[in-house]
């Protein structure tokens, strides 16, 4: 087997961010409902503005990683490595895939453009 690289795909990220911002914009008009305030929609626009600032400031550092699977080692961001031998399940949410060992350290790769091919691959170097 050779190299293979994982990195974050543009199109997931921001997707991602805009299911996050619908799911802030419905929470923060729900709290200034129950709270009888007169400008629930002001949550609305609160909630896109405090998701949409996070996704600018934040993805030039997450469209950066890079996690690399060998036949031996599956690593990424921050010097995290785990043995291959050492995975237990893969998981997908989302375009995120969540690699469980055996130890229980779970590690989060994000923003997949195929999540389920990004698991696939790392289970057959797995098994």
């Amino acid at each position: 087997m050779e190299d293979t690289s994982f990195t974050p795909d543009r199109s997931a990220y921001v997707r991602a961010h805009a299911w996050m911002a619908a799911v802030g914009m419905g929470g923060a008009m729900a709290l200034l409902w129950a709270l009888n305030s007169p400008h629930v929609w002001t949550g609305a626009v609160g909630g896109l503005a405090a998701i949409g600032l996070r996704g600018w400031y934040m993805a030039s550092e997450e469209m950066a990683v890079v996690w690399t699977l060998t036949k031996e080692t599956l690593t990424g961001p921050v010097g995290r490595s785990v043995q291959v031998s050492q995975i237990e399940t893969v998981k997908t949410m989302g375009s995120y895939v969540q690699v469980i060992t055996k130890s229980g350290d779970k590690h989060l790769i994000k923003y997949q453009a195929n999540p389920s091919a990004t698991a696939m691959t790392i289970e057959r170097a797995a098994t």
